[in-house]
């Protein structure tokens, strides 16, 4: 199948000597370093500098792991048909063990250190800007199993948790579902196409598009099931035997954040709930019903600015509207399509959902999404281009400071999709209908980061809990599912408007290298709407400090990250409640155009 991006700049073909030799001397230099690795004894003074050498060798490593990683998963997302691409995906698994065999040899040097040795190597010139990347293996080391155990679980993770995930990814590209259209035409079409069909303007379809994906989802619900129950159940095990009591400890680590800015966060959105469900009181009103169901929520309140734009259109949008408020992300963005890294064609066998990739051997990203011709779609487009950007002003930042964690990912993300509004809303003229779609387009992005990604957490923070005393029913997790909907959207969801397969559909659940891929999103989002506040009021002289922003973002928490650059604490729910705030203008004047509130009561 053809695929729309060009990834000969990675390698020539898939089947190239150069693409086997790659991945062969890859292979070969992971084994012989961590050889060398488990002949050292830990950190100490003596061992200081060979520690220093072999640390240094990873980080070059990093660079090739990154590069082949990123070509083998391109290449499955796009044509999961291909049983080739699909046995090196299967055998990446086994590559990426191999590594982590290694890194249990980095968190073995370290865990025991005294900390005067450690200082020590931290105090290395050759580490003066990858001090944040040896803090946190040290963390990591103070929560880990024997190594012999850890190399255990890296072989297990192979054919384990990863095969879960693998299989996931498999079921749900070859899955397909029977959409009827309201001309009564049947088509069959692939779960891809799914998301963008519930972001029609037609409620019809909407509803006709979750009605026939809910029953392609209940046909496999018990392997979904099962690989929820085994990737959860997996990770339970090992906390327990890593001494983790709290399921969360290692969610709030990947994220490089605290429990206290997560429970700022958690309080500031659940004491202003009703800000985003007025959202879904305009849309119900929009509607013409007393409340929206599940597949509303990404739906257009402006229908007629929202439908059928055509990928060049799409394209065109996106570089004008960059063009308008950051020139230096416009310029960038052409050379996205110039260069053809983007996979955005419907297609039979492609994955669902959106990615950004890179490498860090080319400084290069690939973007890969499913372009339906809605302003959803747009946005994506624009979201991904963000996470791309952010890999550009990284391109020349060693390894270990460009690891950053999820919450920083999704503010670069987010920020380019406010600056792809602010760009469309100046675009002269504005009549009313455009005014009004570039508003929903703001404020209904809160639907989403402020509602449905509340329920993901809040339904996840229960399995997990419930995981603890055995696998989950089908029965049981759509209960969940619909509780968590029922709780965080209250009156506005329709009796019977739940999607109580949603634990099915939404990819992220099943994502193996992150646990609860859910609540960095909120994060990025609100973070987002603060740079972008500060944007509006500083103008082009904001932007330096935005890319120092993006490139401290592996160099410290998410939090130092903020106070280093944009200043305000993300531990206190005020800096939260600020943000969310700032919905309020834009609500207002689109409740405003549609004629009165929809504040509650």
């Amino acid at each position: 199948m053809a695929m729309t991006w060009d990834l000969s700049s990675y390698f020539p073909r898939f089947d190239a000597p150069e693409t086997r030799r790659f991945k062969e001397e890859l292979a070969a230099g992971i084994a012989s370093l961590r050889s060398e690795a488990a002949a050292l004894a830990p950190l100490s003074r003596e061992t200081l500098p060979s520690w220093e050498k072999l640390l240094l060798q990873h980080e070059e490593l990093l660079r090739r792991v990154s590069h082949w990683s990123s070509y083998v998963s391109c290449l499955a997302a796009s044509d999961a048909a291909n049983e080739e691409y699909l046995a090196e995906e299967a055998d990446l698994s086994r590559l990426r063990a191999e590594t982590t065999k290694l890194r249990v040899e980095l968190l073995r040097a370290v865990k025991r250190a005294s900390e005067a040795d450690f200082g020590l190597l931290l105090a290395a010139p050759s580490f003066h800007d990858a001090r944040n990347y040896l803090d946190r293996l040290r963390q990591e080391a103070r929560r880990t199993m024997e190594p012999e155990k850890e190399r255990l679980a890296a072989d297990l993770g192979v054919d384990g948790i990863q095969a879960w995930g693998r299989l996931y990814d498999t079921v749900s590209s070859k899955l397909e579902f029977s959409m009827v259209f309201p001309d009564g035409t049947r088509e069959t079409l692939p779960i891809a196409q799914r998301r963008s069909l519930m972001e029609h303007p037609d409620r019809r379809v909407r509803k006709a598009a979750f009605e026939g994906g809910n029953e392609a989802w209940r046909r496999v619900e018990d392997v979904t099931a099962a690989a929820l129950n085994a990737i959860a159940g997996t990770r339970l095990t090992l906390n327990r035997h890593r001494g983790v009591e709290d399921f969360l400890e290692i969610a709030l680590f990947q994220a490089a954040m605290s429990r206290k800015t997560l429970d700022a966060l958690l309080e500031a959105l659940f004491a202003r709930l009703e800000v985003p469900r007025r959202i879904l009181r305009l849309k119900a009103r929009r509607m013409r019903d007393r409340g929206v169901a599940w597949y509303d929520l990404a739906a257009p309140l402006e229908t007629d600015a929202a439908a059928g734009i055509p990928w060049e259109q799409a394209k065109a949008m996106v570089e004008e509207a960059f063009g308008r408020t950051y020139p230096a992300l416009a310029e960038f963005f052409r050379g996205l399509n110039d260069k053809r890294w983007i996979d955005w064609e419907p297609r039979r066998a492609k994955r669902p959902g959106g990615f950004c990739t890179g490498s860090m051997l080319t400084g290069e990203s690939r973007i890969f999404m499913t372009y339906k011709e809605s302003l959803g779609d747009v946005l994506t487009l624009a979201h991904e281009s963000g996470h791309a950007f952010h890999g550009h002003l990284l391109r020349d930042v060693r390894p270990y400071a460009r690891i950053y964690p999820m919450t920083l990912a999704e503010t670069a993300s987010t920020f380019a999709e406010l600056l792809l509004i602010g760009g469309l809303r100046k675009r002269p003229p504005t009549d009313d209908r455009r005014h009004a779609a570039m508003l929903d387009a703001e404020i209904g992005e809160a639907a989403v980061y402020l509602l449905d990604i509340p329920v993901r957490f809040e339904f996840e923070k229960t399995l997990y809990a419930e995981r603890k005393n055995g696998p989950l029913t089908v029965s049981r997790l759509k209960e969940l599912m619909v509780e968590a909907q029922r709780r965080i959207l209250g009156d506005i969801l329709l009796p019977g408007g739940e999607d109580p397969y949603f634990w099915a559909s939404k990819l992220h659940f099943y994502i193996t290298g992150l646990t609860f891929y859910n609540f960095p999103y909120t994060f990025g989002f609100l973070l987002s709407r603060a740079l972008y506040a500060m944007f509006e009021r500083e103008g082009a002289d904001f932007l330096p400090r935005y890319e120092e922003f993006l490139r401290l973002a592996g160099s410290d928490t998410a939090e130092n990250v903020v106070r280093r650059t944009i200043g305000g604490d993300p531990e206190s729910p005020d800096f939260w409640t600020e943000a969310i705030s700032s919905l309020e203008k834009p609500l207002s004047e689109l409740e405003s155009l549609y004629g009165g509130s929809t504040r509650e009561g």
